[in-house]
């Protein structure tokens, strides 16, 4: 099987950036969304709907919304009835479990089940994860990696584990410095100069976490805790605080740090 057509799921910051890094590829892309969008200012190959039945005969479904099982099993479920069966689905989950999300379509379909997760930005991050679980069909694995390799990314392989490689590895990480935070051990500039001079990261936790988004950080840490129980990605009190206070990160102009005309200034919260 070839992958010559592409559903998009979602229009926010992932979904606009894998329709784009699809359309640049010169992929006719449909995205789905639930409220219509104009597409002037996107690339011409790119046609916009509300309608799940306009994606029933794309070769892939790639899913980008919001990380909630209960939503992307209702949108896998709706599009289950209209695809064609030869749609592969994939969903960009960063912390959910495929085989959950996939047990609400037909046996035939979990078998083109998979996950794909790309990386913000999009456009610049070279890397997707690419999920398989023991119902994945092995013929649809080589051409999603085509697919990857055509959008000039680089795939890696994982099993369905909570939270795959990176966010396995990443969310202890981040959630360990603001626990160190928490603890009064350091500031949070010395910590983000302790991981950027002493080990040569290019920006320290804290400003990592800004540009992630502490609210995707928070959601991400909750859905791997509640699936693996270790206190490692139990989420930090600092952390839960300041999303309820809407300190989001760099898109909302405040999180560790605060963005005043888009550059990052001052401490805003410790």
């Amino acid at each position: 099987m070839t992958i010559e057509t592409i559903g998009v799921i979602g229009y926010g910051q992932m979904g606009k950036g894998i329709a784009r890094l699809a359309a640049h590829g010169g992929f006719p892309v449909t995205v789905c969304t639930r409220k219509a969008i104009e597409n002037s200012a996107s690339p011409k190959n790119i046609a916009f709907t509300t309608s799940y039945n306009e994606l029933a005969e794309v070769d892939i479904v790639l899913e980008a919304i919001t990380e909630s099982l209960e939503a992307k099993q209702e949108i896998f479920k709706k599009l289950d009835a209209v695809c064609k069966p030869e749609t592969i689905f994939a969903s960009g989950t960063s912390s959910l479990s495929i085989t959950d999300m996939m047990a609400v379509v037909s046996a035939e379909r979990q078998k083109r089940f998979i996950g794909a997760h790309f990386f913000h930005p999009v456009l610049t991050m070279k890397l997707v994860e690419v999920i398989t679980t023991a119902q994945t069909d092995s013929e649809i694995y080589q051409p999603v990696l085509e697919l990857i390799k055509k959008l000039k990314k680089v795939a890696i392989g994982a099993g369905d584990r909570p939270g795959f490689i990176v966010n396995r590895l990443l969310l202890v990480y981040l959630l360990n410095a603001i626990r160190l935070l928490e603890e009064g051990l350091a500031s949070m500039a010395d910590i983000d100069a302790a991981m950027t001079l002493g080990c040569g990261h290019p920006m320290g936790p804290f400003a990592l976490s800004d540009v992630i988004g502490l609210d995707v950080l928070l959601q991400a840490a909750q859905n791997v805790f509640k699936q693996t129980r270790d206190t490692r990605f139990a989420p930090p009190p600092l952390l839960q605080r300041m999303v309820a206070l809407g300190c989001y990160g760099r898109k909302a102009g405040k999180g560790f740090y605060s963005y005043a005309h888009g550059r990052k200034n001052s401490v805003s919260s410790s």
